[in-house]
């Protein structure tokens, strides 16, 4: 277990480690490894769990990771701490590190029986043998942190331009050996500077805020979404011509104009954005390159009245 738990940062490979080593120690139909995450309880590694299994695996976690206590159960539909899974029979842990439960491990047999308990004696040594799993998963969940900290923008939660760029040499590069198009826009929001003057800047923060979530449901699960800095932002869209690019950018524009920004502070305040498109190979070769291109075909944009799109090499603008 200690070997196999402390190969990899990976918390899914960890978990799929503490998951393939459990089911070799305690002969049942399934387990999986659950944690919380800003989001709720995010599963980390499984084997056999169906979706018949699901809703007791998880209301079964979730009681583990709350109250840091190992549990067994012969039918969790009948029992109150887990609010109404479904039926199957249970057996879970806690996986701690440094006195914290970091994650819990719960295996389930479909057929609720009798509870599975185990001696006094076997439960405390399953504990400690599983205890590497939980320092190791508990270590790599903070590099794993660590990591989306340093390319996500604190504001906003896009990723950051330092970000942008290591991606965009990335698909730069991968692009100019497959032949495939890759397109980059520069979007920078037209008199969002007066909402700075006019009411301050905590509310030209939430202004921003509320920008990027417009612009990230805007874009394509495989377009990366980032703030390039103060009121830009920027978007790599691989596999993408320009004409896919200025659709997208179109949509964007569409959902900013239809917004009132700090409706939630008494507030209605109507913006518009500026947008840049780039194509490489069509204007630029580089990552470099293509960011002067989207940079130059945006401020085109906002010298020529703003609230449109400029599409960089081609003189193509679209403006309300």
């Amino acid at each position: 277990m200690t070997r196999a738990v402390h190969a990899t940062l990976d918390p899914e490979r960890v978990a799929d480690a503490i998951v393939a080593h459990a089911a070799e120690w305690l002969p049942v139909s399934a387990w999986v490894v659950y944690a919380f995450d800003n989001t709720g309880v995010r599963t980390l590694g499984s084997r056999g769990v169906t979706s018949a299994l699901d809703s007791s695996a998880v209301a079964v976690g979730q009681w583990v990771l709350k109250h840091g206590e190992p549990c067994a159960v012969g039918d969790v539909s009948a029992d109150r701490r887990f609010g109404g899974g479904g039926e199957a029979c249970a057996l879970a842990f806690p996986l701690e590190c440094r006195g914290r439960v970091v994650a819990a491990l719960v295996g389930l047999d479909r057929v609720p029986g009798r509870d599975p308990a185990l001696a006094v004696s076997t439960q405390a040594a399953l504990r400690r043998a599983l205890e590497p799993g939980g320092i190791a998963l508990d270590n790599a969940i903070r590099v794993q942190r660590a990591e989306a900290l340093s390319v996500t923008d604190d504001l906003t939660q896009l990723y950051n331009s330092r970000y942008l760029s290591q991606v965009l040499r990335r698909e730069t590069k991968r692009a100019s050996r497959s032949g495939r198009p890759l397109s980059l826009l520069f979007i920078d929001l037209d008199g969002f500077k007066s909402i700075n003057d006019t009411h301050g800047h905590l509310y030209g923060s939430r202004a921003l805020v509320e920008a990027a979530g417009l612009i990230r449901q805007s874009a394509r699960e495989t377009d990366v979404v980032a703030r390039f800095g103060g009121d830009e932002f920027a978007l790599i869209l691989p596999d993408t011509g320009s004409e896919g690019a200025a659709a997208v950018g179109e949509r964007i524009r569409d959902r900013v104009n239809a917004h009132g920004f700090l409706r939630g502070d008494g507030l209605n305040i109507h913006l518009t954005v500026s947008v840049g498109v780039a194509t490489l190979p069509d204007v630029a070769a580089s990552a470099e390159g293509l960011i002067q291109a989207a940079d130059e075909a945006m401020y085109h944009v906002k010298d020529h009245g703003k609230n449109g799109i400029y599409i960089a090499g081609t003189g193509s603008e679209d403006r309300i």
